[in-house]
């Protein structure tokens, strides 16, 4: 009997969506830390360069890079916290949201952790761009010296074109984000194999004590060049952040079957050009190439970084998203660019504030080796947050022993503090600008969450018992409301008191409808609720009815939607004869009560900026009906 060796279509269509999934994050996923070849190894020799470069040196600099690469990003991420995911979903909110749901006790500190991690990740965003696409364009003075006064203006249009394009979503375009970085990929690691053989010597890298070498003797300098040899993996937390896009398995053997030996060739082949021509140091990784093909890499290169900002400014976008439906920010104007892929979001707020943050950054500081100091900093910083994090999650949800998380977690819990000391060297030179944005952001998110709950308390103190109004207006009374045709929504927070619109709507127009529904929506702290557990119905009275849905932090928080799936599962009600009621407060700033003036003021200015609830939950605009009143915060 013969057996067939042949795949089934349905393993052979499993295996094409896995090479295609493989394929994609190679653009998406990596597009960042692809990109770190272009100045990390520049940057790093820039220290040692003033009293001359030795060859002890350059080799302890390739194998500080290729461990770093190899304890950060394949042990820590690759290997270990893609596996520490909320039903899939990956990134520093998704598991904050996981564990403050599983571990309640330590909610405050996690939540600041959280926010921290969060907030030095979007000042990555506007970093990321600005110095990668600098680096790219800057390969053009190689060409032609006379470009040197165009690099800047040329790297302004390619960043306002790609954030131009940003409302048109990235479907399209992303479908080539894959073969580019494919080929970039290529083309790093060949470059590195071409110059290997300048002197075989650079090989003896892989010998972890060299790296220990070279920071023994290097002293203080060696501690500075730190803080650039963590510039190698720049775009590390995006494996983390996009693993709900194309999962576990396709982002690991992206990076052990391609990314990790294209960067591990070209910062040998770096080390190996340099040991054999010292000149080299002022542009390592240009001049690995022949003049010939310097101007197609320029454009290659090109390439790459806008591939690797677009997947950066998409990531701010879902942590943005993350970050409002869990309640750490105003709701913003969510639009999405595809009937199919929910990840692909356009924020505009968002977008113009990145905008004008790249530009400000890129006319502040010039050059990518002016802005290069700035970077490290958030990324180190993140990281130390996403170890923190992970020290919790197998605590409390793999029930690990506080020493055998301390155990495994410990190489990391050293290395990184030590990257982030090196990298804090570098303050006065650009690495304040992602602290001082952290420290905004932070600000903003705590000031949201603050305001929220004062002001959830505040108006606490006047709501009366959903039971008690329902037995009040129910009573048979002279001074009973008309009852009119339809069905009235309520929309509010806290379900079991009566919504304050219903309670002007009665005072100010003495009528209640045949049918009132209490509708209050819910954020579970996991990514993507089921249709089936979408909603529940409480039938309180003849009138009156509760309605919850339930929506995940990455979902599209759309109500109309969801009330038709309710139709269908026999919640009768007709869209032409049913009103949504939201209620609109004025808020007004009291010194003497809550928050401070200045924290009152900016939680009044996150509110304004907050986009109509209509337009967020996609209510029926022809159905609402608003009733304001003012409240003192």
């Amino acid at each position: 009997m013969t057996v067939s060796t042949r795949n089934t279509p349905a393993q052979a269509k499993g295996s094409r969506k896995f090479l295609v999934l493989a394929l994609g994050s190679v653009g998406v996923v990596y597009g960042d830390i692809g990109t770190s070849p272009l100045y990390a190894f520049r940057e790093a020799l820039r220290p040692l360069a003033a009293e001359g470069v030795q060859r002890g040196q350059v080799i302890g600099l390739v194998s500080l890079m290729l461990w770093t690469l190899t304890i950060i990003v394949t042990s820590k991420y690759v290997l270990f916290l893609l596996r520490a995911d909320n039903d899939g979903e990956g990134g520093t909110l998704s598991l904050l949201a996981l564990l403050m749901k599983r571990a309640p006790r330590n909610t405050t500190v996690m939540f600041v952790t959280g926010i921290l991690g969060a907030a030095l990740f979007l000042g990555d965003a506007m970093i990321t761009p600005a110095l990668s696409v600098l680096s790219a364009v800057e390969g053009l003075k190689l060409v032609a010296p006379a470009f040197h006064d165009y690099v800047l203006p040329i790297s302004v249009a390619i960043m306002v074109l790609l954030f131009a394009i940003q409302s048109k979503g990235t479907g399209a375009v992303s479908r080539f984000f894959g073969p580019i970085t494919l080929v970039w990929f290529l083309v790093l690691g060949g470059a590195g194999i071409a110059h290997v053989g300048d002197d075989l010597a650079i090989l003896s890298a892989f010998n972890p004590a060299h790296a220990v070498i070279f920071l023994w003797n290097a002293g203080l300098v060696g501690f500075i060049v730190l803080g650039a040899v963590f510039l190698t993996v720049t775009g590390a937390e995006a494996l983390y952040a996009d693993l709900g896009h194309f999962g576990r398995r396709p982002i690991e053997a992206a990076w052990f079957i391609v990314v990790f030996p294209a960067l591990a060739l070209n910062y040998l082949g770096q080390g190996a050009l340099v040991l054999a021509h010292p000149d080299a140091i002022s542009d390592p990784f240009f001049l690995l190439f022949p003049n010939w093909a310097i101007l197609p890499v320029v454009f290659l290169a090109t390439a790459a970084t806008i591939i690797a900002s677009q997947s950066v400014i998409t990531g701010a976008f879902s942590l943005v998203r993350q970050a409002i439906h869990l309640g750490f920010l105003p709701r913003l104007e969510i639009r999405y660019t595809s009937e199919t892929e929910t990840g692909q979001i356009y924020l505009p707020f968002v977008n113009t504030a990145l905008l004008l943050g790249v530009l400000v950054l890129m006319f502040v500081f010039g050059s990518s080796e002016a802005l290069a100091p700035a970077y490290g900093v958030s990324i180190s910083g993140a990281m130390i947050v996403d170890t923190v994090l992970a020290f919790a999650f197998v605590r409390h949800l793999w029930n690990w022993s506080a020493l055998t998380a301390t155990a495994f977690l410990f190489p990391l819990l050293l290395i990184e503090p030590i990257f982030l000391g090196a990298n804090l060297f570098k303050i006065h030179h650009g690495g304040f600008v992602p602290i001082l944005f952290a420290g905004a952001m932070m600000t903003m998110m705590w000031t949201w969450r603050k305001g929220v709950k004062l002001l959830r308390e505040k108006t606490t103190r006047q709501e009366i018992p959903l039971s008690q109004f329902i037995a009040a207006v129910e009573r048979t009374s002279e001074h009973a409301p008309v009852i009119v045709p339809g069905t009235a929504i309520f929309l509010t927070a806290t379900p079991d008191t009566t919504p304050a619109v219903l309670l002007h709507n009665i005072k100010h127009n003495h009528v209640l409808h045949q049918r009132n529904v209490i509708l209050t929506i819910r954020t579970a702290r996991v990514p993507y609720v089921r249709e089936k557990d979408r909603f529940t119905i409480t039938k309180l009275s003849d009138r009156f009815s509760k309605l919850e849905l339930r929506f995940g932090f990455m979902d599209e928080q759309n109500v109309s939607q969801a009330l038709a799936h309710c139709r269908k599962a026999g919640f009768k009600f007709e869209i032409m004869t049913t009103s949504f009621y939201l209620g609109r407060r004025k808020l007004i700033a009291d010194p003497n009560s809550g928050m401070p003036l200045w924290q009152d003021k900016l939680f009044i200015a996150l509110a304004d900026s907050a986009i109509d609830p209509t337009d967020y939950f996609h209510l029926p605009a022809n159905r609402v009906v608003e009733l304001g009143e003012q409240v003192i915060i």
